[in-house]
């Protein structure tokens, strides 16, 4: 089965978690959390996802190699500048389960910035 959503003027939260929810199968009522589902998920218009507050300038997403003094920082404003699929994706991940089926679930996300 295929959802398809349009992003466009919607919030990064409450958009993630819809698509948590679908991809994982919950409204289907054979749902198994133990089981993968056949459910893909595509999502347009990212690029025009909106955010509420001050996020766009206080957000930080912070990455680590592991060597010492290689704490990468990077804004929200920048990081949906450069790649909104990014933003999403992540959102996404931190609202799916931390288990083994998390990326095959995300497997099933086909992102898009411009229209269908």
């Amino acid at each position: 089965m295929e959802h398809t959503i349009d992003a466009s003027d919607k919030i990064l939260g409450r958009l993630a978690s819809e698509i948590a929810l679908l991809l994982r199968g919950k409204e289907n009522p054979r749902f198994d959390p133990a089981r993968l589902t056949a459910q893909r998920v595509r999502v347009y218009n990212t690029d025009k996802i909106r955010v509420t507050g001050m996020k766009m300038q206080q957000k930080l997403y912070r990455r680590h190699s592991g060597y010492p003094g290689n704490l990468k920082e990077e804004k929200l404003g920048s990081l949906m500048a450069r790649d909104s699929r990014i933003v999403l994706k992540k959102a996404v991940m931190g609202m799916l389960p931390k288990n083994r089926l998390r990326k095959a679930w995300i497997r099933n996300l086909v992102m898009r910035k411009g229209a269908r």
